[in-house]
């Protein structure tokens, strides 16, 4: 099996797991926060919805300087444009994943300016930034969807709201 073939296994599960969660978000409370240091939940699943946009990057080019980056998003105002926003981010980075084994265990770089932060084959990299990163605020809203009363749907198996 191509590395490719694995990659978008491991893609379509975990984007489609996601994409349930965000399903879930509740507009009315997508302005609370469990904390004051703490991000909104409109402001983490806006977040979590960019968080594919990384894989073009990742998979498309050599290198990405953070010092150049934009700045943080704005959170989005509703379930609807965060969806919109996952799904565009979700299709573009899937279509992107049609590489080469070779082309796959390339370098990327992470930079911040002349300073090289690391290097990573590009298939570790995108599960780091793509994939691991997004399971970890997966895990984040579904804290802020119980916090809220929001039934959690079931992820890596049961949840205490669905079995």
């Amino acid at each position: 099996m191509a590395l490719k073939d694995t990659l978008l296994s491991e893609f379509d599960h975990e984007m489609g797991t996601t994409r349930r969660l965000l399903e879930r978000l509740p507009d009315a409370q997508l302005g609370w926060k469990p904390h004051e240091k703490s991000m909104t939940l409109g402001g983490l699943a806006t977040h979590l919805s960019n968080l594919p946009n990384w894989g073009t990057t990742i998979l498309n080019d050599l290198s990405y300087d953070v010092a150049a980056g934009p700045p943080n998003l704005t959170a989005a105002n509703s379930r609807a444009e965060i969806l919109q926003s996952f799904d565009t981010a979700v299709a573009k980075t899937r279509t992107s994943l049609d590489k080469t084994d070779a082309e796959l265990g390339a370098q990327w770089k992470l930079t911040r300016g002349e300073q090289e932060m690391f290097s990573l084959p590009r298939a570790a990299a995108f599960r780091t930034f793509v994939l691991y990163h997004t399971v970890h605020h997966r895990g984040q809203l579904s804290v802020y969807l119980r916090l809220n009363d929001v039934p959690v749907p079931a992820i890596y198996g049961p949840t205490a709201d669905e079995g």
